[in-house]
């Protein structure tokens, strides 16, 4: 079994940074994608970004240029570096691991952010 700990969400105003980090422990195949989702109320969970266990990334529009994901396969550990964080950015963000040959998806409990003057 696969768990994820996520830590670093928290209360910011607008333009300041946040650094989540998302910890995965167990048995974990080395072809994986490690990503962030965010869930604001009312609205469905959507991908913030995601990196292949080779390095590739895909960021939503929304983030692009603000935030960067990164990932230390020594330690299965993704990193989401938010900056010029804007209102919007406010929600839950869920670090999410998927083994590529097993299928296999697994979610972390979430962490709020919430971006507020």
């Amino acid at each position: 079994q696969v768990q994820l700990v996520e830590s670093g969400g928290g209360l910011v105003q607008p333009g300041e940074s946040l650094r989540l980090s998302c910890a995965a422990s167990g048995s974990i195949f080395s072809l994986n994608t490690m990503g962030w989702y965010r869930e604001a109320p009312g609205k469905q969970r959507e991908l913030v970004a995601r990196i292949f266990s080779a390095g590739g990334r895909n960021y939503a529009d929304s983030v692009k240029g603000r935030f960067t994901i990164s990932r230390d396969n020594a330690k299965n550990t993704v990193y989401l570096q938010m900056n010029s964080l804007k209102p919007e950015d406010t929600a839950v963000y869920y670090c999410n691991l998927f083994e590529v040959i097993k299928k296999s998806n697994y979610w972390g409990q979430g962490t709020q952010v919430t971006v507020s003057s």
